[in-house]
């Protein structure tokens, strides 16, 4: 079987008796070069490039599928000159497989070579340039990238095979997966059969699968084997989230009792039946009937306790402002505000939940509140707020029907506009029941986990629906009157303290520069609201049109500036900024060092924060950071480990997948040689005194 395996694997053709390689790019961790398996190119050439990394001892890379935790390496080719082309996917050697920590990775190292295909166009000669991505893990994972240039010259000579270079790529041919003879099929419950001549307990010792995409099956559950005369099968565990009447896709490796490995690109048809295979547990099914009920009602109960966080105060209170508004309105007027305040909050949650089911449907671990992992995003809406601000102070006016409504809760555009930035705002928290229900939102169906998001935005709701509702609340509200005015002024303190908050998780996320350039652009936009303002209070008082006009292109000029500026400093490279934990005696998250603690046998503490995360930054001063606390944490010896969300991070992510959960806060609290205890997302010194103290 093995001469049958290897018959198509090796031999790339033609290659040049001195391939070309550029300049590396070198690190503690690595080198990279870019290689090609010619030193020159003829017309309309088929030229083999590709990324070559050589990696210290003890560090690795990732294949297509990173596996639990890890980043796909990336590749992008384009040839300039009297040749032109631009480089294909990459082609993928298979890789190890590194379990850690209950998590499994699917890496390469020492050294490997990722090649792609580039066709040529063109009889001369070509400049290559390439721009490379890749993740470079031991204890640590660093993200690192490089640029290369190569120049190859126009040749009509035969080329002849040989050269250092050339066989680098013969090696990672050879260590191709080769299409399967095999066919192959996978049963619901998990049972992955392949079927044919050759296949026996004498040709096969050992077998296991490489999915190709994450988020299918359980990739550190064991896989058992079976095999028999012409047919082997193996005990895959779905996921929850997998979807199981779609082809499995990925590369089966048999082993026979020499120890030689032959992977095989398969592509598993569903079939029928849920049998588990021999030893394998079954896998475990999405929620169906009551239990969708049940993660609906988690979703609205968690939705509803988010009036209750800190992150949505700042628009709670500009909507107590509409709330004493509603004092001297009709009952139809009431309704109409609580009903359009509602879709602006249910109408922005489907949307929030639109896009992290989608991004999940493409592979990325997007949680909740990814979005703040952003800091665009996180400026942007610092700017938005404190223009906010400035429109509470009376700094400029926004005519009726228009953005400035969202801080007068003024017409139906206003309520909207106040739901839109409330569920903004409320995604950097997490309330309690939420995590049942955005796992069982990203892991159903997709129609499913749309209801889910949409009874979490009712929930966030309801109490405004609840006050215009119900007759004769909102006619006890304190009546309209001069009164009002100062509370207007008065409510755009938190939008500016929010600001201040949001200019900490920059500093954070980028550097002390990428604040200057966010307080710089604060500075630009106080300007165009207030020469907007002048504009329009010259327009009120003598009408001048010219006056008007100037004053608005000067507002709009510093807007743009803004946003000029802002994408110039995303597109600078980040300022070297620790993230992880700090304080003594706190230590920074990673499975591997988890894993060495509980093996010594010492009590471990985990907290999943980010700075974005205010009720995360509560808990912490108010349960955490407190004397009987920290006391209690010395005299047990408990170690703490502190893993920041700030900015993405693939480990954290995993980690928090693995325990059902998609945001932080996120606490667990591993006593010796015992399974971890899951507190609540709302601290007290009580209850975490009470948890390390069993």
């Amino acid at each position: 079987m093995s001469a049958l395996l290897l018959a198509g694997v090796l031999g790339l053709g033609s290659v040049s008796a001195r391939a070309a390689e550029s300049a590396p790019v070198a690190s503690a961790n690595d080198t990279a070069t870019l290689v090609t398996d010619r030193d020159a190119v003829g017309p309309d050439q088929h030229l083999r490039v590709g990324l070559r990394l050589q990696l210290k001892p003890g560090w690795h890379t990732y294949w297509i599928n990173p596996g639990d935790a890890g980043d796909t390496p990336t590749l992008d080719v384009t040839a300039e000159g009297g040749a032109t082309g631009k480089g294909g996917a990459i082609h993928w050697p298979v890789p190890v497989r590194i379990s850690e920590g209950g998590l499994m990775s699917y890496a390469y190292i020492n050294e490997v070579t990722l090649p792609e295909d580039l066709v040529l166009k063109g009889s001369s000669g070509t400049t290559l340039h390439a721009h490379a991505e890749w993740l470079a893990c031991a204890q640590v994972c660093i993200p690192e990238s490089g640029d290369f240039t190569l120049t190859l010259p126009a040749s009509t000579a035969d080329v002849s095979e040989g050269g250092a270079q050339a066989s680098l790529f013969r090696k990672a041919e050879a260590a191709m997966p080769v299409a399967s003879p095999f066919p192959a099929s996978v049963s619901g419950g998990g049972v992955l059969t392949l079927s044919g001549k050759g296949l026996s307990a004498a040709s096969v010792s050992q077998a296991w699968f490489l999915p190709q995409d994450g988020g299918v099956i359980d990739q550190v559950a064991e896989q058992p084997l079976h095999v028999s005369d012409g047919q082997l099968t193996l005990g895959l565990k779905f996921l929850k989230s997998a979807h199981r009447d779609k082809p499995l896709l990925g590369v089966v490796v048999l082993k026979d009792a020499a120890g030689q490995e032959s992977p095989l690109q398969i592509e598993a048809r569903p079939v029928g039946g849920a049998a588990s295979a021999p030893g394998q547990a079954p896998g475990q099914e999405v929620p169906t009937g009551a239990g969708w009920l049940r993660v609906l009602l988690f979703a609205f109960v968690g939705g509803l306790i988010l009036n209750l966080m800190p992150c949505v105060f700042p628009v709670l209170a500009m909507k107590a402002l509409s709330l004493a508004k509603m004092g001297g309105a009709g009952r139809g007027a009431q309704l109409q505000s609580a009903l359009f305040y509602t879709l602006g909050v249910t109408g922005a949650f489907a949307a929030l939940g639109i896009v992290m089911i989608g991004l999940r449907l493409a592979g990325s671990a997007a949680g909740w509140g990814f979005q703040f992992q952003s800091p665009g995003f996180v400026v942007g809406v610092c700017w938005l707020l404190f223009l906010m601000g400035l429109n509470l102070l009376g700094v400029f006016e926004v005519s009726a029907g228009r953005l400035g409504q969202v801080q007068t809760g003024g017409g139906r555009s206003g309520d909207m506009m106040t739901g839109l930035l409330a569920v903004i705002v409320a995604t950097p928290c997490t309330a309690p029941f939420m995590g049942v229900a955005i796992a069982g939102a990203l892991g159903g169906p997709p129609v499913m986990g749309v209801l889910v998001f949409l009874s979490m935005g009712l929930g966030l709701a309801f109490p405004y629906i609840l006050v215009a509702g119900v007759p004769g609340v909102a006619s006890r509200m304190p009546k309209p009157g001069a009164w009002m005015g100062i509370l207007k002024q008065v409510l755009a303190f938190p939008l500016f303290a929010t600001c201040v908050w949001l200019l900490w998780v920059a500093a954070i996320q980028r550097g002390v520069t990428f604040v200057a350039l966010t307080a710089g652009g604060v500075v630009f936009l106080g300007f165009a609201g207030w020469i907007y303002g002048v504009g329009q209070r010259r327009s009120m008082l003598e009408g001048g049109r010219g006056t008007v006009a100037f004053c608005r292109i000067v507002a709009v000029l510093c807007v743009v500036v803004c946003g000029a500026a802002l994408a110039q400093g995303l597109r600078a490279a980040p300022a070297p900024v620790v993230t992880g934990a700090s304080g003594a005696g706190i230590e920074p998250f990673s499975e591997a060092r988890l894993a060495e603690l509980r093996e010594q046998g010492k009590p471990v503490f985990i907290d999943m924060t980010a700075s974005w995360c205010i009720t995360c930054m509560v808990n912490e001063r108010v349960a955490l950071d407190v004397p009987s606390v920290q006391q209690a944490f010395r005299d047990r010896k408990i170690v703490f480990l502190k893993g920041d969300w700030t900015n993405r991070n693939a480990a954290i992510g995993a980690f928090l997948k693995a325990h059902g959960r998609d945001g932080v806060p996120f606490y667990i609290y591993y006593a010796p040689h015992q399974d971890g205890v899951v507190l609540p997302q709302i601290l007290t010194p009580g209850i975490v005194l009470s948890t390390i103290g069993k």
